[in-house]
């Protein structure tokens, strides 16, 4: 098959190919991903070949994206390999040969999606570069990994919580001493593992979900979410704001369909949010 030499000349073709016109960049693509030459007048890829070029180009193009990007930090970071049966054909990113077998073919990395050999993660270089749709959370992952994937210094959790504490609490009586209460501690964790997605998308996608509801069900819920705005609005009274409110009423709205003690509990934290959310922006969801 190719040789080493050939498959790095092949990554620095790719940042020529980008440049080419829409038009020619697929076939350019598949040709630099074989190892034939640009530009060679007559070339007809043959199918099978052509499924071979495909599923090079990912790893070409991901590789000479990385070679050319002066922006991400210089963090080493070792590939996350874990055996995996691949569906359909599959050749190993790194020597280009065909993986055989039905199941368990070879290894993929968990973190950035490159799929070799087994034999031949042992010689793949430290050049991990995390994808974000595959780091599901921000705590309890491997610190060089998430700042990896966020193309960050540091992790952007540290760079937050600085910035607040700096901004607004340095005079606080007790700060870092007086522990937090669990319950906000927990949402804040929360939000960063959901990404603290904005303001404005978060209420469009929570919209989307409400006109799924069937009319008689979203009437009902509408009409109990007026109400409770109106119980919000005498909080000096009753002492009931949304987040309250949303203690009380999410495990009743929310209720998962399988009566399962372990699942209620784990969503209890989300119940809370998602009726907090409807009561807070009633005149604007429903």
């Amino acid at each position: 098959m190719f040789s080493r030499e050939l498959w790095l000349d092949n990554e620095k073709k790719c940042a020529v190919v980008r440049k080419s016109k829409p038009g020619r960049r697929r076939q350019e693509l598949l040709a630099v991903a074989l190892g034939v030459k640009v530009g060679v007048k007559g070339g007809f890829l043959w199918p099978p070949l052509k499924l071979f070029a495909c599923s090079q180009i990912s790893s070409l193009v991901r590789r000479a994206a990385l070679t050319h990007n002066d922006n991400h930090f210089n963090y080493e970071k070792t590939h996350n390999f874990k055996v995996h049966t691949f569906r359909g054909p599959h050749w190993c990113e790194y020597c280009a040969n065909f993986m055989w077998g039905l199941i368990a073919q070879g290894v993929q990395c968990s973190d950035c999606g490159l799929n070799v050999h087994k034999q031949c993660s042992k010689h793949v270089p430290n050049d991990c570069q995390p994808d974000l749709k595959r780091i599901k959370k921000v705590y309890f992952c491997d610190l060089t990994t998430l700042v990896k994937a966020h193309n960050t210094q540091r992790p952007m959790v540290v760079d937050i919580c600085i910035r607040e504490i700096e901004a607004r609490g340095l005079k606080s009586e007790g700060l870092y001493r007086v522990s937090g209460f669990t319950e906000h501690i927990e949402d804040v964790k929360m939000a960063f593992d959901r990404e603290i997605l904005n303001a404005d998308e978060r209420l469009e996608a929570v919209h989307d979900v409400l006109m799924l509801l069937p009319p008689a069900h979203y009437e009902t819920l509408r009409y109990l979410m007026i109400h409770l705005k109106k119980v919000t609005m005498n909080e000096k009274d009753n002492f009931m704001n949304a987040e309250n409110l949303g203690i009380v009423f999410g495990p009743t709205l929310m209720r998962p369909p399988e009566d399962s003690t372990l699942t209620t509990l784990h969503d209890m934290r989300y119940q809370k949010l998602i009726v907090q959310i409807l009561i807070e922006n009633e005149d604007v969801l429903f």
